[in-house]
């Protein structure tokens, strides 16, 4: 048994049950994206929220153990994504990180913005044109400090 082992039978669950991320969050209590977060391997359950994750998708007490163990981070298959829709996170970066970095600095000074401290909201937005993915991503600003 392993965290992998437990995400595959998740997503498999998920997609016999013909589930929803957005329902799923419900039940646990938390929002959409960090409940998915949560259920492909890169948050830790408390153990309230792993028995529910169990309910749902019929994991013994030893997979809803491994939901509790805090997980390796970032773990993608290689270091440029090759999955398309990721792929375009990674090119969102590479074009527009020296923006996003001279803005920040600009606005906040020397420091970062927290991954930790973070919070994500994505929501479909209705467009003539063609919907658009509407993505808002919001993390505590963490200064650098001397010492």
């Amino acid at each position: 048994m392993s965290r992998i082992a437990v995400t595959e039978k998740i997503v498999t669950t998920k997609v016999s049950k013909g589930l929803k991320w957005e329902d799923v969050a419900k039940k646990v209590g938390q929002s959409k994206e960090w409940t998915t977060a949560l259920c492909l391997g890169q948050m830790t359950a408390t153990p309230a929220q792993a028995k529910v994750l169990g309910k749902i998708f019929g994991l013994s007490a030893e997979e809803q153990k491994w939901l509790q163990v805090v997980p390796y981070k970032g773990s993608l298959p290689t270091s440029v994504p090759t999955d398309p829709l990721i792929y375009r996170f990674y090119e969102l970066v590479s074009v527009y990180g020296t923006t996003f970095k001279e803005l920040i600095h600009e606005e906040f000074g020397d420091g970062i913005m927290s991954a930790i401290d973070f919070k994500m909201d994505m929501k479909r937005q209705a467009d003539p044109n063609g919907d658009r993915v509407n993505i808002v991503m919001s993390g505590k600003f963490l200064p650098y400090k001397q010492y």
